[in-house]
C-alpha cells in the first residue's frame, strides 16, 4: 500500500477542512461487507488502497477494506461501539452523518473537544441509536473524503418497518478523480474557471440571436460578462469518474430482483462536488424517506440531489428485462449508471444524455423584465464592503453584500417561506430545461413528513444565513465570512428558531447542519420534512426550522468540499440548558 500523505498540508486548508470533515481509509476484516451491532466492538482500519473503476487504477483511502467502506447496518436503540484505527501517516476522523448523538462522538475535529486520530492511534466511538433509517459516515479531516472514505449506514426501526420491501439495496453514488485533492483545490484558486469544459461558443449566440432575437442575446451576454459569470458553470469540478457502490458505468453494478418484487433502493449522494439527477427509464419510483426520515409516498420519475442528501425509493420492475439507473451530474460532464435486472450481466439500453442546462439572468433574479426599481441596480453597486465588486465576481458572486443592494422579493422563485414550487420540468425549483414535461420531478414541495412534528411552536426568532463567496479567489463564506473570522451563530437550548438561507450565488449549496434536523418549510404545518441536508438552489432562498435541543458547539457548512475547505463553513452553538449565551 501507498502510504504517502494526502490530504491538504497548509496550515489553514487543514484546519479548515479537518474541522469541515475529509479523511481517509477505514479497514475492517477484508471481505466482509455487512456489520451487525450489538455486542462486540466493531473494528475499522483506516488505510491507502487503490481502487480500479472502469479498468483505470487510482489512489485511494478505504474503510474496512473496500471503497465504499463496508455497509454497517444496525437497529433502533442499540448501542453501537466502533473501535477506528488510523493507519494512515496523516490525523484521520469518522463524521456519522445524521446521527443524532452526543457531540464529542460527532468525529468533528475542533468541534465538541473532539480531536483527530492521529497515525497509529486508536479511537473508540460509543453511542446510542436514537434513529432509523438510511445515513452515511465519512472522513472529516484534511481532503480525504474525496479519496474514498465513506460509507452506508441502514439503522432498522425498533418497531414494525412503515415500507415493505421484498429486496433492499444500497445505491452509493460518489464521484472520483485521479488528481489528488490538493492539486484540485489549487487549480480553483489559480484559475475560476479552470474545470470549466462547457462555455458558450460563437455558434451557441448565432443559435440564441435566432431564438431570442439579437438585441436580447447580446444583453444576456453583456450582463453576464459584467458579473464575470458563465452561464455554463454549474460545477466547479470537472473530469470525475461518477461510480455507484464503487463501480464505474462499465462496471456496471447491479441489483437483482424477481418480476412482482418490491424493491427499496437507499440512495446515497456521498460525492464531494457532484449534484445529480437521477431517474430509472420505464420505472417510476416511489419515494419513502428523505435524509433517513419517512415522508408520505410520492410517486416520480426522477430526483435531483445534493451532495449529503439521501432519498429512499420503492420501484416495482415488472417482466423480466433489465432497467437501467441513471445519475447524471447537473454540468452533464458524465455519469454513473447501475441496472436493475433478473440476472447479472443483463443491461439495458443506456439513454440519451440530457443537454447541459444554461442558466439564465431570470435564475438569479437579474432578469431585466422582472427587477424593480432598487433591485439590482448596477449603477449603484460600489467596489466595496457595501456593494457588489464586480471585479471580484465569479460565479461566487457577491461577496460582502449589502443585504439593502438586492430586492429579495423580485428575486425569480425565491421565498420567505421555502422553496419556490418547482413545475415538473424544473426538478427543485431552478433552470433545467432538460426534464420532459409529462414527466414527474421530485420537488422539496412535495415531501410531507409519514409522522407529526414534535415541536408545533412558531420560530421565536430567524436566523438569516446569507450563501456568499469569491469565485475569482476561491473563497466560500457565510454571511461574507470565511471559517472562524466571523461571529459563531448562538442560540438558546430550547429555542424554537427558523433558518432563512439566502443564496446570492449562482450555485446550489447542499447545507448540511450537524447534530440536529432542520425541518422544511416547504408549505406544510405539522408535517415538515425533517432533513440534515438542504438544497438552496442559486439565486432563491429557502427556510426551516429547528429546535435547539442538542448542546454542543456543531458544524454548519456547504457539503461541497472543496467550498467547505475554503471556508464556507461555521459553528452553530446551542448553550447547555444551565449556561447562558
Amino acid at each position: 500500500m501507498n502510504n504517502q500523505a494526502s490530504g491538504l498540508s497548509r496550515r489553514d486548508a487543514l484546519r479548515l477542512a479537518s474541522a469541515a470533515g475529509l479523511a481517509g481509509v477505514v479497514s475492517i476484516l477484508p471481505g466482509r461487507q455487512s456489520f451487525a451491532a450489538a455486542g462486540p466492538a466493531l473494528e475499522l482500519a483506516v488505510e491507502r488502497t487503490r481502487i480500479t473503476v472502469d479498468g483505470v487504477t487510482t489512489r485511494a483511502i478505504a474503510i474496512g477494506g473496500s471503497i465504499p467502506a463496508p455497509t454497517l447496518r444496525w437497529r433502533e436503540g442499540e448501542e453501537v461501539v466502533v473501535q477506528v484505527t488510523n493507519r494512515l501517516d496523516e490525523p484521520t476522523s469518522i463524521h456519522w452523518h445524521g446521527l443524532l448523538l452526543e457531540g464529542v462522538m460527532d468525529g468533528s475535529p475542533g468541534f465538541n473537544g473532539f480531536e483527530p486520530i492521529r497515525p497509529g492511534q486508536t479511537y473508540t466511538y460509543r453511542f446510542q441509536l436514537r434513529q432509523a433509517g438510511t445515513y452515511w459516515y465519512h472522513s472529516h479531516s484534511a481532503s480525504q473524503e474525496q479519496e474514498g472514505m465513506y460509507g452506508a449506514i441502514i439503522i432498522d426501526p425498533a418497531g414494525k418497518e412503515p415500507v415493505r420491501a421484498d429486496r433492499d439495496y444500497v445505491v452509493f453514488l460518489s464521484d472520483h478523480t485521479a488528481q489528488k485533492p490538493e492539486t484540485v483545490l489549487r487549480n480553483l484558486k489559480v484559475s475560476e474557471g479552470y474545470y470549466n469544459r462547457g462555455k458558450r461558443t460563437l455558434s451557441d449566440f448565432f443559435n440564441d440571436a435566432e431564438r431570442d432575437g439579437l438585441k436580447a442575446t447580446i444583453r444576456d451576454r453583456l450582463d453576464w460578462g459584467d458579473m464575470r459569470m458563465d452561464a455554463t458553470d454549474l460545477a466547479d469540478v470537472t473530469g470525475y469518474q461518477f461510480l455507484i457502490n464503487g463501480k464505474g458505468p462499465r462496471d456496471n453494478w447491479t441489483a437483482l430482483y424477481k418480476p412482482g418484487e418490491r424493491v427499496r433502493l437507499r440512495i446515497i449522494n456521498g460525492s464531494a462536488m457532484s449534484i445529480f439527477d437521477v431517474r430509472i427509464p420505464g420505472l417510476s419510483m416511489i419515494v419513502v424517506a428523505a435524509d433517513g426520515q419517512n415522508v408520505m409516498p410520492v410517486k416520480v420519475d426522477e430526483f435531483r440531489f445534493g451532495v449529503g442528501e439521501t432519498y429512499d425509493v420503492i420501484v416495482m420492475p415488472e417482466g423480466d428485462k433489465p432497467f437501467t439507473f441513471l445519475a447524471e451530474p447537473i454540468d452533464r460532464s458524465g455519469y454513473a449508471r447501475a441496472t436493475i435486472a433478473v440476472a447479472e450481466g443483463m443491461e439495458a439500453p443506456i439513454p440519451e444524455l440530457r443537454p447541459r442546462t444554461i442558466l439564465t439572468m431570470e435564475d438569479m433574479g437579474m432578469a431585466h423584465a422582472g427587477m424593480g426599481e432598487g433591485s439590482m441596480d448596477h449603477s449603484t453597486m460600489s467596489q466595496g464592503s457595501g456593494g457588489m465588486d464586480h471585479g471580484a465576481m465569479g460565479h461566487g458572486a457577491m461577496p460582502g453584500m449589502d443585504p439593502g443592494a438586492m430586492n429579495h422579493a423580485s428575486m425569480a422563485g425565491m421565498t420567505h417561506g421555502g422553496m419556490a414550487a418547482a413545475s415538473q420540468g424544473r426538478p427543485l425549483g431552478w433552470a433545467d430545461a432538460a426534464t420532459p414535461m409529462g414527466m414527474k420531478a421530485l420537488s422539496y414541495d412535495d415531501l410531507k413528513s409519514l409522522t407529526k412534528s414534535k415541536d408545533l411552536r412558531q420560530p421565536t426568532h430567524e436566523i438569516e444565513v446569507q450563501l456568499t463567496g469569491m469565485m475569482s479567489r476561491y473563497i466560500w463564506t457565510l454571511n461574507g465570512q470565511k471559517f472562524d473570522q466571523g461571529e459563531p451563530i448562538r442560540v438558546a437550548y430550547g429555542d424554537r428558531i427558523r433558518i432563512r438561507f439566502v443564496n446570492t450565488t449562482m450555485m446550489a449549496h447542499p447545507m448540511h447542519l450537524h447534530g440536529m434536523f432542520m425541518e422544511l418549510e416547504n408549505g406544510q404545518t405539522d408535517r415538515m420534512p425533517r432533513k440534515h441536508v438542504v438544497l438552496v438552489p442559486p439565486g432563491q432562498s429557502t427556510s426551516v426550522q429547528l429546535t435547539a435541543d442538542e448542546p454542543g458547539e456543531w458544524p454548519f457548512h456547504c457539503h461541497l468540499l472543496y467550498h467547505m475547505a475554503s471556508g464556507m463553513m461555521t459553528r452553530f452553538i446551542v448553550a447547555p440548558k444551565t449556561a447562558s449565551l
